[in-house]
């Protein structure tokens, strides 16, 4: 009897060993979330299975962090780990404690990570904390920093591309048309950070001939200003004949509120998207959901500024099931016009932004009035579009693909916050990953654990919820107890009737 016991407990503690061992090797974890947030990704695997040289990654976590940043912490564990599963030990990594020595917090400062003020509570009070959560990535003699970890971060996106700006080669060219008044590139700047991992980036003139546009995977023209002259579209026919793809963020009005007024522009795309069955009109859109404006106020000798619903500038929160606004929460657009499909034969026309169930469109000229009482009336359309696809026979007998937006200003760096919104340099760098990523990445770029806020849900549910949260749990332990308190009743009637007899 104790051999065969001493047996078992020495064949289960060579199962727990031999299961130790392999979890080295294999790596198994169920992911229940709706958007599989922490399940790698096809495109990450990719990267990390095909390292030829050694990566390795620094984590700069500083110690005692509040509940929310430690969990940050234990999720970036976790990832590294499976990335040095995947990558099998290619991929290596550590975790430093800066606020431990002053030689650690500077070695953490000359990696690129430098300390954040954080809020900490402690004994009911309320204090700031200096914390470094940050990481560097490795490779060769190049390194890659990622500054601030913090909650919301799209961890996954942010390593795998670290990783492949440090090892990965022959990246694509993509180009910025230049030469008819678009903004510099360095007027892109949040953009060109973003697009940089991924892509060799550089300005493109289209108005000579002794350049080869056929070497861009894309090209990218923004708010043009200057009218474009026929042998600059010509030669835009002709990239595209060839199987380019081609971005196009335009205003067809422009707007001066300096002045008030909005007026049609002539810079030639309209005519040239024409050919193409696709129409840009001579209008903007208006929304019940959109941004604000401040205006100057006079009471007495004061004046003031205050923010005032402004529906020239739609605010976008609903979005398509499409890769370009996969993962995508709100987007501001300013004084975008309407596009319309004509239709024409070999050419798809897919719509991915649209403004909401409240809208409608004006023909330009027309006068901006920021106190005008708007009334329901004014917003008798829906779902207007301002951004699509064209797929297919462009120009010639080869498919290309084009990206056209009803505005030209989304995704500038602008004087004011409205342009410095992160979904709108997310918009425009999807639009490029769209057409010229082949490993999958765009897919991480807004990959997040879903969000479910309360204050989202009707008043009912919320209420239905706050009671389900709050009885259920008595309710199970009052059942729990009826049905041990019948138990042992039962248990009792039985011993009575056994002693009886």
């Amino acid at each position: 009897m104790f051999k065969s016991k001493m047996y078992a407990i020495l064949l289960a503690i060579l199962v727990l060993l031999g299961i130790n061992y392999a979890s080295r090797y294999f790596f198994l974890r169920f992911d229940l979330t709706e958007n599989n947030a922490f399940t790698l990704s096809k495109a990450s695997k990719d990267i990390l299975t095909n390292l030829d040289d050694p990566v390795e990654v620094i984590a700069y976590f500083s110690d005692d962090l509040p509940v929310d940043i430690t969990k940050v912490r234990d999720e970036l564990e976790n990832l590294l780990n499976e990335f040095s599963n995947i990558s099998k030990g290619k991929l290596s990594y550590k975790f430093i404690a800066p606020n431990q020595d002053a030689q650690k917090e500077e070695e953490a400062s000359k990696e690129g990570i430098r300390p954040v003020m954080i809020n900490v509570r402690e004994k009911d009070q309320s204090k700031q904390q200096k914390a470094f959560l940050g990481a560097v990535i490795k490779a060769s003699d190049k390194k890659e920093p990622i500054p601030i970890i913090q909650p919301g971060t799209a961890m996954e996106y942010a390593f795998a591309t670290g990783i492949k700006k440090l090892v990965g080669k022959n990246k694509p060219l993509i180009g910025f048309i230049q030469g008819h008044g678009e903004p510099a590139i360095q007027e892109l700047a949040q953009a060109y950070q973003e697009l940089s991992i991924l892509y060799n980036i550089s300005s493109a003139y289209i108005n000579t001939d002794t350049i080869d546009l056929s070497v861009y995977k894309t090209l990218i023209m923004v708010r043009p200003t200057d009218s474009i002259p026929p042998a600059d579209l010509q030669r835009l026919d002709q990239y595209l004949s060839k199987g380019g793809n081609l971005i196009l963020a335009l205003n067809q009005v422009d707007a001066n509120m300096q002045y008030g007024m909005a007026n049609p522009m002539n810079t030639g795309m309209k005519e040239w998207l024409m050919n193409k069955g696709l129409e840009l009109e001579d209008a903007l859109v208006r929304d019940t959901r959109c941004g604000q404006v401040n205006v100057q106020q006079q009471q007495g000798f004061f004046s003031f500024s205050s923010p005032v619903q402004f529906p020239y500038l739609p605010l976008i929160q609903k979005f398509p099931n499409h890769p370009i606004t996969k993962g995508l929460e709100q987007v501001m657009l300013e004084f975008a016009s309407p596009l319309n499909f004509k239709g024409k034969e070999g050419i798809q026309f897919v719509p991915f932004l649209y403004t909401s169930e409240a809208s409608a469109r004006e023909k330009a000229p027309l006068r901006f009035d920021v106190q005008r009482q708007w009334t329901n009336a004014d917003f008798t359309e829906k779902n207007i579009c301002v951004a699509a696809v064209l797929d297919g026979n462009l120009s010639g007998n080869q498919a290309s693909k084009m990206i056209v937006f009803g505005d030209g200003d989304f995704a500038i760096n602008g004087r004011d916050q409205r342009r410095q919104n992160a979904d709108n340099i997310n918009l425009l760098v999807n639009s490029i990953d769209y057409l010229s990523d082949d490993t999958g990445l765009i897919d991480l770029r807004t990959k997040s654990v879903e969000t479910r806020p309360i204050e989202e849900l009707s008043d009912s549910k919320r209420s239905s919820l706050k009671y389900l949260n709050f009885l259920l749990p008595m309710g199970l332990v009052i059942a729990y107890g009826i049905f041990r308190s019948g138990q042992n009743r039962r248990m009792r009637m039985t011993r009575m009737e056994m002693r009886v007899k």
